[in-house]
């Protein structure tokens, strides 16, 4: 009986033991497992910052793109008349040519005919201004040569260099941008 005992004690420790390694053996398993799990979810993590960054630069990219149309758009459509109206100054430049070359003998017997270039003059300078094209006036200033084209140089003491004493062809501008830009003479002497 003793040599039964202790068989049946050596085959229950054996079975202890074979479980325990049994459940080592799982838990080592499950430890394996556990760490391909955080290996896996790390994975995913760094996956999903990197297309969650893709996303939001290619968000932003269509944003600047749609602004950027938007901006052409707005550019477009305000410049789209600019060569029409560069076409056009010189009928207003004829316009006043007419008028400047009237005398108070001609205006005397052609009155209605001048008041009617007149209006003419005043209905396109209306027409332009709506469009946004702009007359600039340049007399008596500082010449700028952003705006003006000098083709001649006089002597005038009595006004500071550069100054502006002749327009012989006006400047315009579209909404702000040079159209065309004058020709005018300047002084060269004085102060």
């Amino acid at each position: 009986m003793k040599d039964k005992k202790k068989k049946h004690l050596e085959e229950m420790a054996q079975e202890r033991e074979d479980a325990l390694n049994e459940n080592q053996a799982k838990l080592a398993e499950q430890e394996l497992d556990a760490s391909e799990v955080a290996t896996e979810l790390e994975n995913l993590k760094e996956d999903y910052a990197k297309l969650k960054d893709a996303f939001l630069r290619a968000a932003a990219e269509a944003e600047n793109t749609k602004r950027r149309c938007q901006q052409e758009i707005e550019k477009n459509s305000k410049y789209a008349i600019a060569s029409f109206a560069k076409e056009l100054l010189s009928v207003a430049d004829n316009l006043q040519r007419a008028l400047s070359s009237v005398d108070e003998q001609t205006h005397a017997n052609c009155g209605a005919f001048i008041a009617g270039v007149e209006m003419t003059q005043k209905e396109l300078y209306h027409v332009f201004e709506k469009f946004g094209v702009k007359k600039v006036d340049c007399m008596g200033k500082v010449f700028d040569p952003n705006l003006e084209r000098v083709v001649q140089e006089v002597e005038d003491a009595t006004k500071p260099a550069g100054t502006v004493v002749t327009e012989l062809q006006s400047a315009w501008t579209i909404n702000d941008r040079i159209l065309r830009e004058a020709m005018v003479i300047v002084t060269k002497g004085g102060k």
